[in-house]
């Protein structure tokens, strides 16, 4: 069992930055923590992923050269810095893990096993 709980989330303008971060309750080597995002009215969607064993990275296209997905050990915790926000970005986020994968993680959403709540995002323009 991989408990994970976001926070971080807020309201900023277009442009303007904002760092999620996903506490594990403990380091789990060799997982793939992803972050999602639904938007009202939307399904969710994969953002940005990670392989905690050796930070191999994946993201969308919508992603790429504006988030950056992280993570520190020692803290047990990973981060989505999310910069150049614009109002499309404004989603619920989450982050879920799997564990026992192979990296490239992938980013569908039934790929993932364990959630976190959310923490809400809003990007006014």
């Amino acid at each position: 069992q991989v408990e994970l709980a976001e926070s971080g989330g807020g309201s900023v303008q277009t442009g303007g930055s904002l760092r999620l971060s996903c506490a594990l309750s403990m380091y789990y080597h060799n997982i793939c923590v992803g972050w999602f995002r639904r938007a009202p009215g939307k399904e969710r969607e994969g953002v940005a992923a990670i392989y905690t064993g050796t930070d191999t990275t994946t993201y969308t296209d919508s992603a790429k050269g504006r988030f950056t997905v992280a993570q520190d050990s020692a803290k047990n915790t990973l981060y989505l810095q999310m910069d150049s926000l614009k109002p499309e970005d404004t989603a619920m986020y989450y982050c879920a893990a799997v564990q026992s994968p192979e990296p490239p993680c992938r980013l569908g959403a039934n790929d993932y096993s364990y959630w976190g709540l959310g923490t809400q995002v809003t990007v006014s323009s």
